[in-house]
């Protein structure tokens, strides 16, 4: 399929007819029943979602959200016969290194509205201007204004390989990628499809996943052998299975309600952010939560999102080749990073571990997040 090889500027403009649908539809949601007494056991409180469905439809700020992520110059390119849209922002520093960073789900390129004005402008935030870094940040095709994807075949690897084509496009030819969740998995995956010009990886939660051999756990300590635990959480893992395996019939009561839209997307902030944090809205700021939310349903994108996990499912777990390009992690609480996994397929340089943040790294911890990068960076730039 050709592709138009331009790059067209792209700006937000949700009309205003889809805000009233959104708040019409909030306010005829029918709520299910619920056992007492459970809490969050089984799925996400009637309560909980009821307060945030309401804060959502009277008080959330579609339109301030919505200038925020249109302070930073967005575009759009065709990239093996998909869309693509990105945030490309340029540093004031003439060295800055190109750095692409990468979301995952359930999240969008919202998720860095916090960390883009530092890692791009750092004398600006009290930073060294060395560290400066020229900031590519695509939605994944699929997901927001990429999506939704129109044919099979977009897994992991196929937007690694996009992801080169987009740097390439934009003029770079040594840059950085960086990523969390599917990102953590994207990023290494670009480091393996250009080599010669990716500088650096790094990633915050996991890097490579647990073989199965039982030698890998001898030795571990008991915090890392905890993380590892959770690739056995059942529990945990019912969303992916779901998305993995029938992501189309999921989506016809997501695409549908926005409670639905909102419940399966903040289940996931409850269970992955900061574990000392008893609510989301305690981890992360509510607004950013629902501006993620928000992506979601006024891109149409529940359904397409979802199908990444059934076009990657069937290489979870596969062994990949080592790479040499430098890598560097840094794990939040509640993520299942273990530098030896890690170094088991990657040349893991840096190694970083904190006692706040969690999943959402970006959204958590900025701080945190953005000195590691930087970190990480120096030696490599």
């Amino acid at each position: 399929m050709n592709d138009d090889l331009r790059i067209h500027p792209f700006r937000i403009d949700v009309p205003q007819a889809r805000l009233d649908d959104l708040r019409r539809r909030l306010a005829a949601t029918r709520w299910p029943d619920e056992l007492p007494g459970v809490g969050w056991s089984y799925g996400v409180p009637v309560g909980y979602a009821r307060r945030l469905a309401e804060y959502w439809r009277t008080t959330f700020d579609w339109r301030a959200a919505e200038a925020r992520l249109n302070a930073f110059p967005q575009f759009t390119t065709h990239i093996d016969g998909q869309n693509v849209h990105f945030l490309h922002v340029r540093s004031p520093e003439p060295g800055a290194l190109p750095l692409i960073v990468t979301h995952g789900w359930p999240g969008s390129v919202a998720e860095f509205m916090h960390v883009i004005g530092p890692l791009t402008d750092p004398a600006a935030h009290g930073g060294d201007p060395s560290d400066a870094f020229h900031v590519v940040a695509p939605s994944i095709p699929g997901f927001g204004f990429s999506g939704p994807t129109t044919e099979t075949g977009w897994d992991l690897e196929r937007v690694a390989r996009a992801w080169a084509v987009l740097m390439d496009r934009l003029g770079y030819r040594r840059y950085g990628a960086q990523g969390g969740d599917s990102g953590s998995v994207i990023s290494p995956m670009l480091g393996r499809a250009a080599p010669g010009n990716v500088a650096g990886v790094h990633v915050n939660g996991a890097l490579g996943f647990p073989s199965g051999d039982p030698a890998e756990f001898e030795g571990l300590a008991p915090a890392e052998l905890a993380r590892l635990g959770q690739y056995q959480d059942q529990d945990r893992a019912g969303y992916a299975i779901i998305q993995a395996t029938r992501p189309q019939t999921l989506a016809f009561g997501l695409h549908d309600s926005p409670a639905a839209q909102l419940a399966w997307i903040v289940e996931k902030f409850k269970e992955w952010t900061d574990p000392a944090r008893e609510l989301p809205e305690d981890a992360v700021d509510l607004d950013q939560l629902l501006t993620d939310v928000s992506v979601y349903w006024f891109t149409e994108t529940a359904a397409s999102a979802a199908r990444l996990y059934k076009e990657g499912q069937k290489g979870w777990g596969a062994a990949a080749e080592y790479s040499g390009v430098p890598h560097g992690v840094a794990v939040f609480p509640g993520d299942a990073g273990v530098r030896r996994i890690a170094e088991r397929e990657h040349n893991v340089v840096h190694w970083s571990e904190f006692d706040r943040g969690g999943h959402f790294a970006a959204m958590e911890a900025p701080d945190l997040l953005i000195e590691d990068i930087r970190t990480f960076f120096r030696p490599l730039r």
